[in-house]
């Protein structure tokens, strides 16, 4: 059973987010994190929501390009909220911090 769903069971499909461009895509995880696919009349972006902690977002050139990277951060995001579930107390910033910037990293 996946751990993604349609982000408000697919509403926000053909809306038009805050800064303008029209929601592709756009889903969420049941850990607490959001990836969303956007196209603007001068941008086409994924926008990857980590609640509390982190918001990263990338641009792109087609959508076909920003598809396919939406497509490979989805398990990377979902592995970071998994695996720092399991984790408490100090251990957590560290663990988090470490998993962002992991992840910043191969998807910057």
């Amino acid at each position: 059973m996946s751990s993604w769903f349609a982000y408000n069971a697919g509403q926000t499909i053909g809306s038009v987010g805050a800064e303008g461009g029209e929601i592709l895509r756009d889903e969420v995880h049941k850990g607490g994190v959001r990836v969303t696919l956007k196209r603007g009349s001068k941008y086409i972006s994924v926008s990857c929501k980590v609640y509390g902690w982190m918001d990263h977002t990338r641009f792109f050139s087609s959508v076909t390009e920003a598809q396919r990277e939406y497509l490979l951060m989805k398990p990377s995001l979902a592995h970071m909220v998994e695996n720092i579930s399991t984790t408490s107390g100090s251990d957590l910033n560290l663990k988090m911090w470490e998993a962002i910037a992991e992840f910043v990293r191969r998807f910057p």
